[in-house]
C-alpha cells in the first residue's frame, strides 16, 4: 500500500462516513480497484481510520449526546 493509495483510502472514508452509503463498501471497491493486497496492515489501517472517523463525530456532537 502507498501513500498515494492511504490518501484515497481516507478521503473516501471521509467523504463517505457523514453519507448515508456504506463507507466501509466505498472503501472495498476502492481498495479491489486500485488492487491493493488484503494484508493485516491494510485491515488495520481501515478499522483505524473508521475509529478516526467515529470519534470525529463524537466530539463533534458530544453537547447533544450529553
Amino acid at each position: 500500500m502507498t501513500i498515494l493509495h492511504t490518501i484515497i483510502l481516507s478521503i473516501i472514508e471521509g467523504i463517505t462516513e457523514f453519507l448515508p452509503v456504506s463507507s466501509t463498501g466505498h472503501m472495498i471497491l476502492a481498495e479491489y480497484s486500485s488492487e491493493i493486497q488484503e494484508t493485516d496492515f491494510v485491515k488495520s489501517f481501515e478499522i483505524i481510520i473508521q475509529l478516526g472517523a467515529i470519534l470525529a463525530v463524537l466530539i463533534l456532537y458530544w453537547k447533544n449526546f450529553c
